[in-house]
């Protein structure tokens, strides 16, 4: 078990973690109708159900890689949550930004929604991730499954959890798979052309080793999802810190060998991010190296 400097008020930061998390969740939750209506996938020019409010989805690095006006707003609250619990630390966030450096004290990790097409096409598997890293390393994190009302939490050293409606935190540990030709494998790809092509490749090397690839499309929630033993493994390349700060430690403390990019990386340079159940670890790693996986994808 981690030993954690008992300076760092890793349960005040928790709990803080999850209260906003959870208020988070529930304003994107709300917002979803609100904005995209019950069931038709809208594009970048449709208008919004709601006549008086904004187009709904613009777009950042390229054409198929969208935010929503729910995006913004959650960042916004999260931010002024924080801010008013912590007034003095940092905070990075997909959508407002952050300093790129690593600051020497508590830094507030966080992506409002990350799974945002899976959001905006009404498909249930997209999260609001929330950690706190003190000089680069997450202490406690939070990943709040929306449309399933599902917390999943961690702190350094003290184990992860997961817990339904009812609030009652359940222990999770990694399945006990020890052959990774029986691993279910979570990915996911970038948004460029040339790294979806490189990607490509390495499942075509994969797919005959492992028992079957799964593309669920909200990272927080892959990692999440090994913890829990729903997936054996994921990886991917091209992860920024507020895909992996939170649900990478959830990973660690339900027993994963986890491997994170660097704190201060950024998405366009490509790092792979991995999570693996422990007893096929060593054999998965093996797999993903003669794929020639474990360099970055830039």
């Amino acid at each position: 078990m981690e030993h954690v400097d008992q300076t760092i008020p890793v349960d005040e930061l928790a709990a803080i973690a999850v209260d906003v998390a959870q208020e988070a969740a529930a304003h994107v939750r709300r917002r979803r109708p609100e904005l995209f209506g019950a069931t038709t996938p809208p594009t970048a020019d449709a208008a919004p159900v709601d006549s008086a409010a904004v187009n709904p989805v613009s777009t950042k690095s390229t054409e198929t890689d969208p935010v929503t006006v729910a995006d913004t707003e959650t960042e916004r609250l999260i931010r002024q949550r924080l801010h008013e619990s912590r007034p003095t630390d940092e905070v990075l966030g997909e959508e407002h930004g952050g300093s790129r450096a690593v600051p020497s004290g508590v830094r507030w990790v966080v992506d409002p929604i990350d799974g945002t097409v899976n959001f905006m096409y009404g498909v249930p598997a997209y999260a609001v991730s929330v950690a706190a890293q003190v000089d680069g390393r997450s202490v406690a994190g939070v990943v709040v499954d929306v449309a399933r009302e599902v917390v999943y939490g961690a702190t350094l050293g003290g184990g992860a959890w997961v817990a339904d409606g009812d609030g009652l935190r359940v222990p999770l540990r990694c399945n006990p798979v020890d052959c990774a030709e029986l691993a279910l494998v979570a990915t996911g790809f970038g948004y460029a052309a040339d790294r979806r092509r490189a990607q490509g490749r390495i499942v075509a090397d994969l797919l005959p080793r492992v028992r079957d690839i799964r593309r669920i499309g909200a990272a927080a929630l892959d990692l999440c999802m090994v913890a829990s033993g729903a997936v054996d493994a994921h990886y991917e390349h091209g992860l920024s810190p507020w895909d992996w700060a939170a649900g990478g430690l959830i990973a660690a403390e339900a027993g994963a060998v986890v491997v994170t990019p660097p704190p201060d990386s950024r998405a366009d340079e490509g790092h792979i991010t991995v999570a693996v159940a422990p007893g096929i670890a060593d054999e998965f790693l093996a797999l993903l190296d003669g794929a020639g996986a474990r360099e970055p994808l830039t």
